[in-house]
């Protein structure tokens, strides 16, 4: 018999949760930080060193990998979890996203969206039905509906007309996911920053019905104030026995501000972006390799950090190594800024557990303002 997905809240600190989500792949810890594999990889990083930094689930691209190799491709050669050799559990976004954002050509009508790849041009049509298979090919743990994400600011009556289009392709992407035993389907609230929008929104996804909810519109351009506002009520929209999913967050300040207002799952590139282009994040804020600062710094990149990047290279190693363009450079990089997302996870979980979450968060915000280690 096959193991369901369920989800257990453990404990609450205000509005912050901890909990685990069971799957027959392994449990979640929540809250938990999702490292993105857009195209079956965590870039400059090896499945088994991601899965040392303590994270629990990646996150793969429905539109970057139906592009290339192809869910048909990917499918004939056991499924996504084998093929990137991650024995873990995946989420799988839908596309809705990536057609919104990266495809110039796109038409959208009630069915679906037809669009033309960033890659070679080459036309394809992806509906909710059509999302949904990809996500079956994939093997996706957890598979997100179908939903436009309009970029925002944009009038009321846009997100209106956007949100209630979502929530007609979530119904179908309901239908379309069927019974599948083990695996769970995730429901998208829209709504933008209109508290009506957002209430009518959650509505919808609970008359049909999901293994859990997403906060989705947000960290598309409205800025962190604005999603926090929108994050002051949206989650106590959705049913409390349900993961919450606050999609494409963050920096390290919008996580520990989400996990405070009910989030219990985020993704962002930004760990594994930073870490390519010189930036590592630290328990005092963000530190740029680069600066000729530290070429003769012998410190670690965070005194406190037990990742290999801080316990074996100093700061003037990793500024030498990037200013060379050496490719270690990114694979120590994003190796500690993944680390460091999921201490902060940890001690999130920790924190919320023993009842002291004010006292972590006053702590976290105060070494950050602190700033980066005196100079030598």
């Amino acid at each position: 018999m096959v193991q369901k997905f369920s989800f257990t809240l453990n404990a609450t600190d205000g509005r912050a949760r901890t909990g685990v989500i069971s799957t027959p792949r392994g449990e979640i810890r929540t809250p938990a930080f999702m490292p993105v594999g857009t195209a079956a990889t965590v870039k400059a990083m090896l499945p088994e060193s991601v899965r040392a930094t303590g994270a629990d689930i990646l996150l793969g691209n429905t539109y970057h990998l139906m592009l290339r190799p192809g869910a048909e491709r990917i499918d004939r050669l056991g499924g996504l979890h084998r093929f990137m050799n991650w024995d873990r559990p995946i989420l799988t976004d839908s596309g809705g996203f990536q057609v919104m954002s990266l495809s110039d050509l796109r038409k959208l009508t009630e069915e679906g969206v037809t669009f033309r790849s960033h890659v070679d041009g080459s036309k394809h049509v992806l509906t909710p039905e059509r999302s949904m298979e990809i996500q079956r090919l994939l093997g996706s743990d957890i598979v997100m509906c179908f939903d436009e994400c309009p970029a925002l600011p944009a009038t009321e009556e846009a997100v209106a007309k956007s949100m209630r289009l979502s929530m007609r392709w979530a119904r179908r992407s309901r239908d379309a996911f069927g019974d599948r035993p083990g695996h769970a389907l995730f429901g998208i609230m829209q709504g933008g920053v209109t508290p009506e929008l957002r209430a009518e929104s959650a509505a919808a996804l609970r008359e049909i019905g999901f293994d859990g909810y997403a906060v989705g519109g947000l960290a598309v351009g409205e800025g962190q104030e604005a999603m926090f506002g929108v994050l002051d009520y949206a989650p106590g929209y959705l049913p409390e026995d349900k993961p919450r999913y606050l999609m494409g967050v963050g920096k390290p300040d919008d996580i520990v501000g989400a996990v405070e207002r009910g989030i219990d799952m985020m993704d962002c590139v930004l760990p594994s972006r930073s870490g390519r282009t010189g930036q590592a994040w630290t328990r005092r804020g963000q530190v740029n390799i680069k600066n000729a600062r530290h070429q003769d710094d012998p410190r670690p990149l965070d005194e406190a950090c037990t990742c290999p990047a801080c316990h074996n290279y100093s700061r003037a190693y990793l500024h030498h190594v990037f200013r060379s363009q050496e490719i270690i450079a990114s694979m120590l990089l994003t190796w500690h800024n993944l680390h460091y997302y999921q201490d902060l996870m940890q001690g999130l979980r920790e924190a919320i557990a023993g009842g002291r979450l004010a006292a972590f968060v006053a702590e976290f915000h105060a070494t950050r303002a602190a700033g980066d280690i005196e100079p030598l």
